[in-house]
């Protein structure tokens, strides 16, 4: 099997490539290859690297040619704010990808697709034929993207696509960095309401599996992939605090004035939240994920609580060297911008 990543110098990307070279050396594998805009230096050297934008035909067909599956994980994240672009790349971009696979004759396409696609679900737990409502243009750009694949399927192409809860896991830096450096530095840390909203993350090496499993799987399909141990966002926050004995607590904020302030605060570039931040992060939302299950031979192994303590244990250990420069949003911390002054604030009312 020879096997490209496109986005594979991005956070999920890259721990896909690391998982393919651990698991498939006896399927036979023969070539692992990323395409991606910027290289790492972490990229192992067996590892084929093409530099290109995923919305450049010619390039894209390159880095296709031999493959036989195609997992596809190149996307413009939310914390990028940038709609144009989220739309460009989200949706051209697999557009491209799936024309690309098709004209060199690609066995099968993994696209990895997102929960926000449901936007605030209406119940759950989210199935996989669960009516997609986006909220945001995010969610709307990768629904559209789910539509493009669907079409491809139409016209003979193997595509299957995931869809991930929140990902977290070793290096997962993002939005995630403010909140492990509030909690390392003893800062409380917040919740909107009561925090009892059931809110569900899936761990990085899951959600890898999950995808080489279905890339090995004939004939289309749709997973949700979450974790199977999850709890509220209070109750997942405590175990960190807990976890790291700093002294961080997890305090309540009125819902719907923080959810305005978070809005107009990002609209405005003085905090670093999406729109998905403010829409989702006092809702609940898990997935089903027994097709995958069935279907896949695939399980969780990481709980909610498992993949924070480790996440942030992976924090602690390399925070010294961290910055805001990356090769994606996710493996790349955050700017607290105005956060810091609040940060300041409550940690000098902790002192006295």
């Amino acid at each position: 099997m020879n096997a490209l990543v496109t986005g594979g110098s991005g956070y999920f990307g890259s721990l896909l490539v690391a998982r393919l070279l651990d698991r498939l050396p006896e399927k036979g594998t023969n070539i692992v290859r990323v395409l991606d805009l910027v290289d790492t230096d972490d990229r192992p050297s067996t590892v084929e690297f093409v530099e290109g934008d995923i919305r450049e035909t010619s390039v894209v067909r390159e880095a296709c040619t031999g493959m036989d599956v195609v997992f596809h994980n190149v996307a413009q994240v939310p914390l990028a704010r940038d709609t144009s672009l989220t739309r460009s790349v989200n949706i051209t971009g697999t557009e491209v990808l799936l024309d690309a696979c098709e004209a060199v004759g690609v066995g099968k396409v993994v696209s990895t697709s997102s929960s926000a696609v449901f936007g605030v679900p209406e119940h759950n737990p989210v199935m996989p034929d669960t009516p997609p409502h986006p909220r945001e243009p995010y969610g709307q750009a990768k629904l559209e993207a789910e539509y493009l694949c669907r079409a491809a399927v139409s016209r003979g192409l193997d595509v299957t696509i995931i869809r991930p809860r929140t990902i977290l896991g070793h290096g997962r830096l993002g939005i995630f960095a403010i909140l492990f450096d509030w909690i390392a530095d003893g800062i409380d840390v917040f919740v909107l309401g009561a925090g009892d909203n059931v809110y569900q993350f899936v761990h990085a090496d899951d959600l890898a599996d999950a995808c080489i499993l279905a890339g090995e799987r004939p004939g289309p399909s749709t997973y949700n992939i979450g974790a199977g141990e999850f709890g509220t966002m209070r109750e997942t926050l405590e175990a960190l605090c807990a976890h790291a004995s700093t002294g961080s607590r997890v305090r309540s904020l009125p819902a719907g004035l923080a959810a305005s302030a978070m809005r107009v605060t990002s609209a405005v570039g003085l905090t670093p939240f999406a729109n998905y931040h403010w829409l989702m992060y006092g809702q609940s939302m898990w997935f089903d994920t027994s097709n995958a299950e069935g279907d896949l031979g695939w399980k969780a192994r990481w709980s909610n609580g498992e993949m924070f303590e480790q996440s942030y244990d992976w924090f602690l250990e390399h925070r010294a060297n961290l910055s805001g420069e990356g090769a994606s949003q996710h493996r790349s911390a955050a700017r607290q911008g105005a956060l810091s002054a609040v940060k300041s604030v409550l940690k000098a009312t902790r002192r006295d």
